[in-house]
């Protein structure tokens, strides 16, 4: 795959998954065995709280947004699931050091994506659920929402969750239709084709070792899942 390509669809996930960071969950739920949506409700609500009160955050403080997000938001993602599904069937046939290095280079994405999407939040910026269709025992569920405020458009923003003891975990985000996974996929299938999982490494590398002195641009330089 093309350079130019690549950076094409580096942009338009980036733009996607900022929409997404906007209010990913960055905490457990308190309740013990809290429904999926409550954790949701619950968790966005601290983490939009935390980034209106905070300008530096809001400006894209990209030492700031790695704390938070290390500390908040990594912890209730299922990451190597997450990796795995979008680096697909070579996934397998990666080496475990190599693995390491795509959930190293695929975390440093989401922290950049993180940190052009967190300058994005406005005072009314809220998220609004809708109702939770789920079984009692059900091991996955899909929390949907939208994302209102700032008189924009409504952007639809859903959840994949899976059980994870009494509580969840996120191992996927669809915005306005498109599951984030999938689409990495579909990009890293293509350079995985052309160079093979170190060609994979080495782009995703080389995209977060460019300078983050625009945080504001930080997504749309990113680096595509």
């Amino acid at each position: 795959m093309t350079r130019r390509l690549f950076l094409s669809r580096a942009r338009a996930l980036a733009t996607l998954a900022a929409a997404a960071a906007l209010v990913l969950p960055a905490a457990p739920a308190q309740a013990s065995g809290s429904a999926p949506d409550a954790f949701v409700r619950e968790v966005s609500a601290r983490l939009l709280d935390a980034v209106k009160a905070d300008p530096a955050i809001q400006a894209g403080d990209i030492p700031k947004v790695i704390r938070l997000v290390d500390a908040e938001l990594l912890p209730h993602l299922n990451f190597p699931r997450m990796t795995a599904s979008a680096v697909g069937v070579r996934w397998r046939q990666a080496t475990p050091a190599q693995r390491e290095r795509l959930q190293t280079e695929f975390k440093t994405l989401l922290v950049r994506t993180y940190a052009g999407a967190l300058s994005q939040v406005k005072p009314q910026t809220e998220l609004v659920l809708k109702p939770l269709r789920m079984r009692p025992d059900d091991p996955e569920v899909v929390v949907r929402s939208e994302v209102r405020g700032g008189g924009n458009e409504p952007i639809q923003l859903d959840y994949r969750l899976e059980r994870n003891g009494d509580g969840w975990r996120i191992y996927d985000v669809n915005v306005l239709g498109i599951w984030l996974v999938d689409q990495y996929r579909s990009s890293f299938a293509q350079e995985i084709a052309s160079g093979g999982i170190d060609g994979l490494i080495a782009k995703l590398a080389e995209r977060n070792a460019a300078p983050a002195d625009r945080p504001a641009n930080a997504a749309a330089n990113a680096p595509a899942k």
